[in-house]
């Protein structure tokens, strides 16, 4: 059983990767006092690298190890009686790296991947000067909103929002919103016929909760969402709100597309529809093999041109050429003169 063990993808990683963790980083996260023993950080972060590995689901890893040898021999788990990965753990520490990334600005654990993938790309005599760029589109898990759909939710969490603090400010009329079988009724309940309606009342009411919340609640994310809905959606004209058609103007592409994921973005690329995110991935590539050694996301109407230029202000000079792949989507005459600002050696876009 060593013997395979030892030939296998888990000996390596726990020779070489296990090691190679630096946990001082995180102790921002815990507290310094003597309380409760915490799961080894090492260890979350491993099971974290092994469950993308292997597309585990959370339950699949904590199951793996107690199930699968490979899993506590590369985690260094082996002599626990009890193997130190319940199953709200790694759920818990990606909370407390957002809550302090949010603080703080620093992703930890990007930080520490990214020390990471250095280190295996030195182990797999990759020297870094030949790098390959792209991007990948991240789908936000939101469910499509039709304009009239996307309205009636700003509204109802406003409304929710306004019953639990201030609910004499709320008239009868608005009650409805707050009752959770009140979009059923009117989405799936109602004729077509009865569509100019409900238009007519959702925008009416959008103007009652803009005249009474006013200024007072502009740090409330709940009215903010509700405005830049608003915004998005609607024009006023003549003293009268309707609904933005094509003859006001494109819709703005940051447009919000679900209050559930304000950040969520729309972009059309190469004819398919996308919500959400936009990953970046460097790849340190040598002869017969490639590492990914650095990531970042962004909204989707990010371009690969601006993650090129980021890329490039963000590089130490080079002391010799380095070449940076990418694919054709560039100006290569300003790419070029960019790079030449950039780095002291000579970079070559392809």
């Amino acid at each position: 059983m060593k013997k395979v063990l030892e030939n296998s993808w888990a000996h390596i990683f726990s020779e070489e990767i296990f090691p190679a963790i630096d946990e001082e980083r995180f102790s921002v996260l815990y507290s310094d006092k003597a309380s409760r023993p915490n799961t080894p950080v090492n260890v979350i972060i491993s099971a974290l690298i092994i469950k993308e590995l292997f597309d585990y689901s959370d339950d699949e890893i904590v199951e793996n190890l107690m199930l699968d040898l490979h899993l506590p021999y590369a985690l260094h788990t082996t002599s626990f009686e009890e193997q130190p990965l319940p199953d709200k753990t790694l759920s818990r520490f990606r909370n407390r790296c957002y809550a302090y990334e949010t603080a703080h600005g620093i992703d930890l654990y990007h930080d520490c991947v990214k020390d990471l993938s250095s280190k295996i790309a030195k182990l797999m005599n990759l020297n870094g000067r030949i790098k390959r760029m792209d991007s990948m589109m991240f789908e936000s898990n939101i469910r499509f909103l039709s304009r009239m759909e996307l309205i009636y939710t700003c509204i109802s969490k406003l409304v929710l929002f306004l019953k639990k603090t201030v609910p004499e400010n709320l008239t009868e009329s608005l009650e409805h919103y707050a009752d959770p079988n009140d979009y059923n009724r009117l989405f799936y309940h109602q004729w077509n016929d009865d569509m100019e309606q409900i238009i007519k009342m959702l925008l009416d009411d959008s103007d009652f909760l803009l005249n009474i919340c006013g200024s007072a609640y502009d740090a409330v994310t709940e009215y903010q969402l509700f405005v830049k809905c608003l915004s998005d959606q609607t024009v006023v004209e003549d003293k009268k709100r309707r609904i933005r058609t094509k003859e006001d103007g494109t819709m703005n592409s940051a447009a919000l597309q679900n209050p559930s994921d304000p950040d969520a973005t729309y972009r059309n690329k190469a004819g398919k529809i996308h919500r959400g995110y936009v990953a970046n991935l460097e790849e340190t590539v040598g002869k017969n093999d490639s590492v990914v050694t650095d990531y970042w996301y962004e909204k989707n109407t990010h371009t690969d041109s601006r993650f090129l230029q980021e890329t490039l202000h963000a590089m130490d000079k080079q002391e010799e050429e380095t070449v940076l792949v990418t694919d054709g989507g560039y100006d290569g005459q300003d790419n070029v003169a960019l790079a030449r600002e950039t780095t002291s050696g000579l970079l070559q876009l392809l």
